[in-house]
């Protein structure tokens, strides 16, 4: 897919949604959530955030994210139960009202991102790991790592917590506990052998999970470019062992652009230039072919028309 027609898209981003007589349950760094009464409707937008921070749009992130999640979520049932019930538009997601757990959870194969960050600081208990001196950039662990945070409102930060103090503050029960990190290793490694057929590396990811009474289900999204990082499988080793970074197919390149400009959070965000944008927007659009074999069509219309008529259709909104 060439980029002049992807640069066209630039004017027509789905930044926010306002669906008539929806009330808005929350909005999020990228998602707007509508309360459909016994259900919930999930808007993914076009917005891009790193560092917590929502930085701009990318011209069709909100349908690429929500393919490959639906994707997943397809994929991953019978690993994981999880909250989707339909996909009425390329960027909507119908789901079940679920209680969310306090606490996001990312398991890591890699020393990399802000790991490898805080690390370099000399941090080596973060999230209570006790990780030993001298690893390198982009290591691969023996076994993955469950690394807990808290769940921040929009514009702040997650704040790390090690399993421990997930129980001890009381934010899920030990028990409870206990099935999240087995969930969450299981559905970790289904996605890296997936990955691994497609040449590909699931380096980390963010999973978030709720309650449908007693039972445990995953829910927001799953092994999309936004939630994990993903890295070329046959060029890993040599530029590992060169000290080089990785090739990279995830938001990372969002956050490297944003670090070489001396912005890690604080302070005033530099504007995204229209080839940053075009670049991920590109390389989202890749990877959806790559992990889900379809190709995401770019929209003929703006995509708030295209969901107002989806939703009209399949009875959501009124006509």
């Amino acid at each position: 897919m060439k980029n002049e027609p992807l640069r066209q898209m630039l004017e027509f981003t789905l930044e926010t949604t306002d669906l008539p007589g929806l009330p808005v349950a929350h909005r999020g760094k990228v998602r707007d959530v509508y309360d459909l009464g016994d259900r919930l409707l999930l808007v993914t937008s076009d917005r891009i955030s790193a560092f917590d921070v929502v930085l701009g749009t990318i011209p069709c992130k909100g349908q690429v994210l929500n393919t490959i999640a639906a994707h997943w979520f397809g994929k991953t049932a019978s690993v994981v139960q999880n909250h989707v019930l339909s996909v009425p538009d390329p960027c909507a997601m119908v789901v079940k009202k679920l209680k969310p757990l306090q606490v996001e959870v990312v398991v890591r194969r890699h020393l990399t991102g802000s790991l490898f960050r805080d690390y370099e600081k000399g941090q080596r208990d973060l999230y209570g790991l006790g990780l030993p001196a001298g690893l390198r950039r982009d290591q691969r662990f023996d076994q993955p790592l469950l690394t807990p945070t808290t769940k921040a409102a929009v514009g702040q930060h997650d704040q790390p917590l090690s399993c421990a103090e997930v129980v001890e503050r009381g934010l899920v029960p030990a028990p409870l506990w206990k099935q999240v990190s087995e969930a969450s290793f299981s559905l970790f490694r289904y996605g890296e052998e997936e990955a691994r057929k497609q040449g590909l590396i699931l380096v980390d990811t963010k999973y978030e999970f709720g309650l449908e009474d007693a039972r445990l289900l995953v829910m927001d999204e799953i092994h999309t470019p936004d939630s994990s990082r993903y890295w070329e499988l046959d060029s890993y080793e040599k530029l590992y062992e060169q000290g080089k970074s990785q090739r990279m197919l995830d938001k990372e390149n969002i956050r490297q652009w944003l670090l070489a400009r001396g912005f890690d959070g604080h302070g005033p965000a530099p504007a995204l230039t229209e080839e940053v944008r075009l670049s991920l927007a590109q390389t989202y659009l890749d990877l959806q072919e790559r992990l889900t074999g379809t190709r995401s069509e770019l929209p003929r219309e703006a995509p708030q028309q295209r969901l107002l008529s989806n939703l009209k259709k399949c009875g959501i909104l009124s006509r």
